[in-house]
């Protein structure tokens, strides 16, 4: 199995800002699999945040290049069990491979990656289209900019987040949906809830910090007025259990937790455990778009507009169009990747079985 590495930029149509930072230029690793002529691809974004560049991850992939040439690719989960124990302090990268993996499995065997994953493409969630903090006006310019989607995602975290959500709401009225990325205490948590609920929000996303006490958790989740769903909270399977008693749903990031591999689980046990299920991205291309987008059938909210939010993507995939999931013509995720590294600017790894 030959594997190749291919670092990219994705420049993005507006600047990005949530409650940590803003971005213009997302840099992306796109992993590359070919068996028997035939290509699956799989993306990882660069996030300082947790730690992971493009540096540290292809570093990552390339210590293991035997362990991934050599594997007989029977299954995209086997091969996940094998490497996992090689990359349990790089998902990040992991989550790349796996991806790409379901990707190669689908084309090498004519089935669509959700049909790999024993799911059926019916009852799709619309995904949202996210608003990153910025001025009011900029705010509203960038929502009347993309029409016809039926929910957003708005990103806060400043000290005067109603205000926003008021004077966007005068301008739509499809539903918003709040990601305080970590922004907020436990009582400004209660307090916005109250006001959002009556501008018309569905759920407020993480606005508490990770490592916020159990005692603060437990009151958010018993007295705001509106559902809390984990992010930061959640991002590996054991994170699942606890996010229980604590959050009304789950957020599940495939980079997090380490592909669709053990994403599938997590969606499985957060149903079982009565939370509601979301699969979100980073900004990226329609590589990692595509393949998050197999897990559409488990979800109850999708957040999958990362290539919407970027100017030049690099890949075709599957498509979010006004938040619709359309499946493209090709099997596994559906992705072709259209264009490689800048030649002299990174090292690819090419290595053959």
């Amino acid at each position: 199995m030959k594997v190749q590495l291919h670092p990219v930029e994705l420049p993005l149509e507006y600047e990005f800002t949530i409650a940590r930072g803003s971005i213009n230029v997302q840099r992306s690793l796109i992993v590359e699999l070919e068996h028997e002529g035939v290509h699956g691809f799989g993306e990882v974004t660069e996030n300082p945040y947790y730690g992971h560049t493009i540096e540290s991850m292809s570093e990552s992939i390339q210590k293991q290049l035997p362990m991934i040439e050599s594997n007989t690719f029977t299954a995209p989960d086997q091969l996940w069990t094998q490497l996992f124990p090689k990359f349990k302090k790089d998902l990040f990268a992991l989550s790349a491979i796996d991806l790409a993996a379901y990707d190669l499995a689908g084309k090498l065997s004519g089935r669509w990656t959700y049909e790999i994953l024993d799911l059926s493409w019916d009852q799709i969630p619309d995904s949202s289209y996210t608003i990153g903090i910025d001025s009011i006006e900029t705010m509203l310019a960038k929502l009347n900019a993309h029409p016809g989607w039926s929910h957003y995602k708005i990103k806060l975290g400043t000290d005067h987040d109603v205000d926003i959500i008021r004077a966007l709401r005068d301008h739509s009225i499809a539903t918003f949906r709040i990601d305080a990325n970590c922004g907020w205490t436990a009582k400004q948590t209660v307090k916005n809830s109250v006001a959002l609920k009556e501008l018309g929000v569905e759920f407020i996303e993480q606005p508490l910090p990770a490592d916020a006490s159990d005692d603060d958790h437990q009151f958010v989740y018993k007295n705001a007025a509106l559902p809390i769903v984990a992010d930061e909270s959640c991002q590996v399977e054991a994170d699942v259990e606890r996010c229980a008693g604590r959050f009304h749903g789950v957020n599940v990031k495939l980079c997090k937790c380490g592909g669709l591999t053990p994403a599938v689980r997590m969606l499985k046990q957060a149903k079982s455990l009565g939370l509601k299920t979301m699969v979100g991205c980073m900004v990226e291309s329609s590589v990692g778009i595509s393949g998050a987008a197999q897990l559409a059938p488990l979800l109850d909210y999708a957040d999958l507009d990362g290539a919407v939010l970027i100017a030049k993507d690099v890949a075709e995939g599957v498509e979010i169009d006004c938040g619709k999931i359309k499946l493209s013509g090709r099997f596994g995720s559906g992705i072709e990747f259209l264009t490689g590294p800048k030649p002299g600017a990174w090292e690819t790894v090419e290595s053959d079985e």
